[in-house]
This record gives C-alpha cells, sequence and structure tokens, in this order.
C-alpha cells in the first residue's frame, strides 16, 4: 500500500539518523554553536591584504545578510495574499472588529507597561552619569521621526508600497528599492474589502489569491529550512565584527538596556500568558524560533514569516486573524526599539548634557512609546523612534551619535523581545475572544516547532464558539 511504503521510508530514516541530526529545533542550537565558533576563529584572523574584512568574516556576513533577504522577499507576497485571505475569511468571523480593537489596545498596554520599566531603570541606573564617553561622539542622525510620518505613511505611493532611496558614495550612486509593509497592509485590505463588496464575480480571484498564497507558504517553508545555516552566519558575523570591545564606555547603557529587555521578556510577558490561564512553557517553546532568528538577523520585517508561522502552527491563533495582526506587530508592535530603548536612551542623553527632565517630561516619553511606534511604521527603527523622543522631548538630536557604537549590540535583544511581543498580542487576544486553538497550543513540542507544510493544516475554528471544527494533528 502507498502508506505503508511512505511510513516504512520514514521509519528507515529515523533509524538512519538521531533525531538531534533531523529535527529542526536542534539543528538550530547546532547552527548558533557552530556560528559562535566560526565568528570567534574570523575575529582572531588578520585582515585582508588590502585591509578590508578577512574572507571567513566577509563569506559570513555575504552568507547571513542572504538568508535575511531570501525572507524579506517573501514578506511582500506573503503579507499581501495573507491579508486578503484574511479578509475574505472574516466572514466566518464573529466581531471582527472587536479583534482589531483589542489588538491595538493590547499592543498599548504592553508598550505602556514596557515603557514604564525603562523609566525606572533608567533612573535608577543613572547610565548618563557612568559613561566615558565624550562630545565628540556626537553626531546627527540621518533621518529623525516625525508625528506626521503615520499619517502620510498610510497613503501608498504606488500599488506596492514601493519606495527608492539613492545613496552617493566616493562619486558612485547606488540606488535601493524597499517596501512600505504598512502601506502594503492598506492596499491589501483594500483590495481584500472590495472583493468582498463584489460578491460572487470575485470568487475567481479570491480562489486565485488563496492558490497564492498557498504557494508562496511552500516557497516559505523551504527558506525557512535553511534557518540553521542562516543563523550560523548571522550570529558568526555578529561576534566577529562586534565582539563586546564594542561596548567600553557604554557598559552601564548597554546593561541597563538588556536589563530592561530581560525584564519584559522573562517576567511582563511570562505573568500576561499566566493570566490569561495559558502556558508559560508552551508559549516559549511555540514561538522560539522566531524569537531566536530576531535576535540574530535583528529584523523584525526580515523575522515576520517566521513569526507569522510559528503564531498559527504552534499557538494556535487562527490564520484569518494572524495574517492581520502579526504584520501590523511587525510595523507598529515594538517593545524593544519603540519602549524600553527610547526611555533609557532619552534618560541617557538628559543626564549626558546635564539637563533635568520633569515628570511631564517623564509623561511624554510614555505617550510617545505608546502611540509613537505607529508615527514611525514603515520606517521603523531605534534609531528613527529615539529622534521623535528626543525631538518632543526638546533634547539635542547629536546625542544620538552618543550611542551609536554599541547600537549592533542592543538592537539584537531588542529585536528578539520585538518579534516575541508581536507574537504575544495576537495569542493573548485570541485567548481573550475564544478563538484560540488549544490543541495545537498545548501540544507536546516533538522536534520540529511547527509541522512541515505538507502535514494536515490547523482545522478551521468555529470562531463564535471558540472550538476547534475537527481533531488537529499538531507536530
Amino acid at each position: 500500500m502507498p502508506g505503508s511504503t511512505v511510513a516504512t521510508s520514514a521509519s528507515t530514516t529515523d533509524r538512519r539518523f538521531p533525531k538531534w541530526a533531523t529535527a529542526f529545533g536542534p539543528q538550530i542550537v547546532t547552527g548558533l554553536i557552530v556560528g559562535v565558533l566560526l565568528g570567534l576563529v574570523a575575529r582572531a584572523m588578520a585582515p585582508a591584504a588590502d585591509g578590508n574584512e578577512n574572507w571567513l568574516t566577509g563569506t559570513l556576513d555575504t552568507i547571513g545578510s542572504s538568508y535575511v533577504k531570501l525572507l524579506t522577499v517573501a514578506v511582500v507576497p506573503l503579507v499581501f495574499t495573507a491579508i486578503v485571505s484574511s479578509i475574505a475569511n472574516l466572514r466566518q468571523v464573529a466581531n471582527a472588529a472587536r479583534l482589531a480593537v483589542q489588538t491595538l489596545l493590547w499592543f498599548a498596554i504592553t508598550a505602556f507597561i514596557a515603557v514604564v520599566i525603562g523609566i525606572v531603570i533608567g533612573l535608577v541606573v543613572q547610565p548618563g552619569n557612568h559613561t566615558g564617553v565624550t562630545s565628540a561622539a556626537e553626531e546627527a542622525p540621518s533621518s529623525s521621526g516625525s508625528w506626521w510620518a503615520f499619517i502620510t505613511g498610510l497613503v501608498p505611493n504606488n500599488f506596492l508600497g514601493l519606495g527608492a532611496k539613492t545613496v552617493v558614495e566616493d562619486g558612485a550612486a547606488t540606488t535601493s528599492l524597499s517596501f512600505n509593509i504598512l502601506q502594503l497592509l492598506v492596499i491589501a485590505a483594500a483590495i481584500g474589502i472590495a472583493a468582498l463588496k463584489v460578491g460572487e464575480k470575485a470568487e475567481p480571484f479570491l480562489n486565485l489569491n488563496a492558490s497564492l498564497l498557498a504557494i508562496v507558504q511552500k516557497v516559505l517553508w523551504w527558506i525557512i529550512r535553511l534557518a540553521p545555516v542562516g543563523t550560523a552566519a548571522l550570529i558568526g558575523n555578529a561576534v566577529a565584527t562586534y565582539g563586546w570591545d564594542a561596548i567600553g564606555s557604554l557598559g552601564w547603557f548597554t546593561a541597563a538596556i538588556y536589563l530592561g529587555l530581560a525584564l519584559v521578556f522573562l517576567v511582563v510577558y511570562p505573568i500576561l500568558v499566566r493570566v490569561h490561564g495559558l502556558s508559560v512553557r508552551s508559549f516559549y517553546s511555540g514561538v522560539w524560533p522566531a524569537t531566536q532568528l530576531g535576535f540574530v538577523s535583528r529584523s523584525s520585517i526580515g523575522t515576520l514569516p517566521l513569526t507569522q508561522r510559528v503564531t498559527e502552527r504552534n499557538l494556535g491563533v487562527p490564520r484569518e486573524y494572524s495574517a492581520f495582526a502579526v504584520p501590523l506587530g511587525a510595523t507598529t508592535k515594538m517593545d524593544g526599539c519603540a519602549a524600553i530603548y527610547p526611555a533609557i536612551a532619552a534618560i541617557f542623553v538628559s543626564q549626558f548634557y546635564g539637563l533635568d527632565l520633569s515628570v511631564t517630561d517623564y509623561v511624554l516619553i510614555v505617550v510617545v512609546s505608546v502611540i509613537g511606534s505607529a508615527a514611525t511604521a514603515g520606517t521603523t527603527g531605534a534609531t528613527v523612534m529615539l529622534t521623535l523622543t528626543l525631538s518632543t522631548l526638546g533634547l539635542p538630536l547629536a546625542g544620538v551619535g552618543l550611542l551609536l557604537a554599541v547600537e549592533p549590540i542592543v538592537d539584537m535583544g531588542r529585536t528578539a523581545v520585538n518579534v516575541t511581543g508581536q507574537a504575544l498580542v495576537p495569542t493573548i487576544v485570541a485567548k481573550r475572544e475564544g478563538i484560540l486553538d488549544r490543541t495545537l497550543y498545548d501540544a507536546p513540542r516533538t522536534g520540529d516547532p511547527f509541522s512541515d507544510e505538507d502535514a494536515v493544516d490547523p482545522a478551521p475554528t468555529d470562531s463564535a464558539q471558540g472550538r476547534p471544527e475537527a481533531a488537529v494533528t499538531a507536530g
């Protein structure tokens, strides 16, 4: 029988290779270890004859950046097809508008908690009074945040939200293209809503979109399977390039940032999970693949495909909801970059320049952090968010340059927290609205962090009652 042949083949493979050699999770851990070792070797090697980075560092940089590019390429078709499909499926979801409101509310709640933690740590640690950095490190930022950016960012420049940037260096002009994910989300939502309004005539389009989504997810699965290689290259390049020497006189600031990140990641998030009656262990084992990729890649957008996948397949959030919530979170939900970091950094800058902050200033920090990430959406970055905070408080923007030396090091932890929070909020909202698939959420992790695309998809959920319509096989 064909089924017997498949089963025999699978069992033969299992006997040929031990579990640790075929399971995705151990492969990622192996990639991390190999990457650290390669990074240490590359760091010990002499620079190239022309003074540039040695061949091993260059190789790690090329492989790592290429992997992030592969993931980023998948973002545009994934977001577009998933959002259109999500809106089409929202016909089957009760209280779709309530889901959207709850999502934004919990984005704000977690950001509020994170920024308060950042302010408290900044006042206690006082990183600006414990630094050896001098005013020679001052540097005006190349770009800054603006409260108008959110309004203008919602208006698409073209059909795909495509933007171009030209940089002239040493007489040579280089043009790079980028996608504004927030604009793409607006475009996809408009097309999805229009398709619903058209009705029966739009069914062929919706069927085609569903087929495209399935194809994109298959390609994405292939890319994700390369994650151990990408992880090894990314962490190896980080070790070789950054090391610990860069921390230098900004050790107190770096420690303060990571203390705040640890409190949110290890205390706040677990409390929120437990308060909603969910297993902390199941949450972290489910979200961990995305968290660790966010750490090494330093890109929430690049990690978005994996974040959305684990949110659906590990944490049991219905696809028709996660397809909306996760991309929105990747552009506007930044507990690390938009809450903890700007709070501590603003206090650092004020202390460095000897400027006292009033109670009103601290309130402004909270306000900017809670809603400011939306104002910088599409150009989201910690530096842009910091400039928005500094300009709102009237602090010198040149203070941004004081912190650039440790930017890559703190960015790794910030992105890991960002990505984790982007999966946490949809999980909490799905649980509160009774649409979370507990069979998937509570399923034991059996080696792979999520099932193969060829495996049985999560069963559709009876959203009105929050019950799976059929048994689900988790893997």
